[in-house]
């Protein structure tokens, strides 16, 4: 398996780069310079976040003002408020986060969370009529709305205010809301682009905390906003937002405050997890919590996840951390079983430039994960679809050469509902008649985008060093890109040439391996690779490899080491 992935080694940066920045280490500089962050203000930001200095004002959002002043009026007023959230991870978050401030302000407000397998994502006709059956004053969306034109129209002419706060692609005609909050919007002056939806909730929050004392509602005591860091760092990490920027920093602090965190729910949920509070960092949020919190929406109904969040009962979050565990096991066996049956419908994949299975009876909370899994190993786009109560559902996948959302809204003649990101969509279709077509003009944009591009798939190398130079000094260089996340990656590195003295097979099966290798010296270093084991057969002591590996540390009874974790390896040529 190893040895079909492409290397790409990051271009390496110039003399007068490294030049302008005497005081760093050339290496930390390449790291920087592949996260395109080269001004010295970048760099500080990133290796220094600051919570005080690097948060934009939320005013700087054009319609902040006035969507706050409106919520404030509201919660002032007693009107009836109704916060419309999404099933996924960032949109239980975000709805845990606007709901926190809102009930502590003393609104009269009221949660609805779609369930996903009968009305599927964003707002829904039944739901708006719903509520307009209910007289609500005002509603707030979070993580979704800006492609819900028509429903925001019967929302309209029930008389209810809409508030839209989202972070999804622009649609080709903007909903009449009475407020739109997204950094995605083309006129949109917000200067950052990346936020997730929990990430513009926590900025609704944020404004409405600098404005709350000109209206006759319950103050709330300043610093409450940053109590909600730990929702904001979950959301981000879920919805797979770059770690760079405003998101870096919120994160940053958001994993500071999950060490802290006082939420019943999430606690107990650790608990299960056999995590220790204090070691909770960005992977096991991206591993464990939100795998966790999304099974809720993908089985069942998503408000488990929710009250799981906000519940103030211990022995309620003992009952659905323990439901959230069950339902995600059960998630992962249903996963496993549809990406099965995928794999028999595609058969041999050869080269097609995008994978599409459809079957029947896949629910649809799962079919993007399948989706997930095949883009993962084939480094191609795909689409799984599924007949499923009565209607067609489908959730694509995708990879940089291919905006699956762009190609999606050009063949939007096909489909009754769409909506997401460049990498990650989902779509409806209208019919069985508009299914064919549908997959045939997706065929025909991915053969016409993805024409001449090499299909393996890409494992990005940020630099390539000598062995020498990976010591301790370097370590704690690295320790300052944490977190670690999409967009800023752990560093990968690649050492060339490198001897075998010695290797062994680890594990009960002998399915690791450990391979001490030296370059050019005495000086011999342990690697470790994790499934490499089949390798042993391969190799033999002064054997010459390429090594691609991250940077880590081995600890055993008190002692601490580096240790060279392989993430690809190659025979030297």
């Amino acid at each position: 398996m190893a040895n079909n992935k492409r290397w790409q080694v990051s271009q390496s940066i110039t003399e007068e780069f490294i030049n302008k920045f005497p005081e760093l280490n050339p290496i930390i500089l390449q790291l920087l310079f592949n996260r395109q962050l080269t001004s010295q203000e970048a760099i500080d930001q990133f290796l220094n976040p600051d919570y005080a200095q690097n948060i934009f004002d939320p005013f700087l959002f054009m319609d902040m003002e006035k969507a706050v002043s409106r919520i404030l009026e509201a919660v002032a007023k007693k009107q009836s408020i109704v916060v419309y959230g999404d099933y996924d991870a960032d949109g239980v978050s975000s709805s845990a986060i606007l709901m926190e401030v809102l009930k502590n302000l003393g609104a009269k407000v009221d949660i609805y969370i779609p369930y996903r397998e009968t009305e599927g994502y964003g707002l829904n006709k039944e739901a708006a009529k719903e509520l307009v059956k209910k007289k609500v004053d005002l509603l707030i969306t979070v993580d979704c709305g800006i492609s819900n034109k028509a429903e925001i129209e019967i929302l309209n002419q029930g008389k209810i205010d809409v508030i839209v706060t989202d972070h999804h692609h622009e649609p080709p005609v903007l909903p009449n809301a009475f407020a739109i909050i997204n950094p995605h919007l083309a006129k949109e002056k917000y200067p950052y682009k990346n936020l997730a939806g929990c990430g513009v909730a926590f900025k609704v929050a944020q404004a409405i905390m600098q404005r709350q004392k000109s209206y006759e509602v319950n103050q709330l005591p300043e610093g409450f906003e940053k109590w909600l860091l730990d929702l904001v760092a979950i959301g981000t990490i879920a919805d797979l937002q770059p770690l760079l920027g405003e998101n870096r920093v919120l994160v940053k602090y958001g994993l500071i405050v999950l060490q802290k965190t006082k939420r019943l729910g999430l606690l107990k949920m650790i608990e299960k997890m056999s995590s220790k509070l204090t070691q909770i960092d960005e992977r096991v949020v991206g591993w464990q919590i939100c795998p966790r919190l999304n099974a809720a929406g993908r089985l069942n109904h998503a408000s488990s996840a929710y009250e799981l969040l906000i519940t103030e009962d211990a022995n309620e979050a003992e009952r659905l951390a323990l439901e959230l565990n069950q339902t995600n096991q059960q998630r992962q066996q249903l996963t496993d079983r549809i990406n099965q049956q995928a794999r028999e419908i595609l058969g041999e994949v050869k080269d097609e430039k995008i994978l599409i299975a459809v079957g029947d009876g896949w629910p649809t909370g799962v079919v993007g994960l399948v989706a997930g899994r095949l883009t993962d190993e084939y480094s191609r786009p795909s689409l799984i679809i599924s007949r499923y109560n009565n209607e067609i559902i489908g959730s694509g996948r995708s990879i940089a050469d291919f905006n699956i959302i762009e190609a999606i809204e050009k063949n939007n003649q096909f489909l009754s509902r769409y909506g997401g990101h460049a990498q990650a969509a989902g779509f409806t279709l209208k019919d069985e008649a508009n299914l064919q077509k549908f997959i045939e003009a997706m065929k025909k944009s991915a053969e016409s985008q993805l024409a001449g591009k090499k299909i393996a798939p890409l494992l990005k190398i940020d630099a390539e060093v000598k062995l020498e130079d990976v010591n301790w000094a370097l370590f704690e260089e690295l320790e300052k890109f944490i977190p670690y996340g999409e967009g800023n990656y752990k560093p990968r590195f690649l050492a060339s040439d490198l001897t075998i003295a010695d290797l062994q097979t680890l594990g009960n099966d002998g399915k690791h391996l450990r391979l001490m290798v030296n370059h050019k010296t005495a000086a011999i270093r342990k690697t470790i690779g994790f499934c490499f084991g089949n390798w042993c057969e391969k190799l033999k002591k002064g054997d010459r490899v390429d090594l691609v590996f991250e940077v880590d540390i081995n600890e055993w009874n008190g002692n601490r080491e580096l240790q060279l974790k392989i993430v690809d390896l190659k025979i030297h040529e």
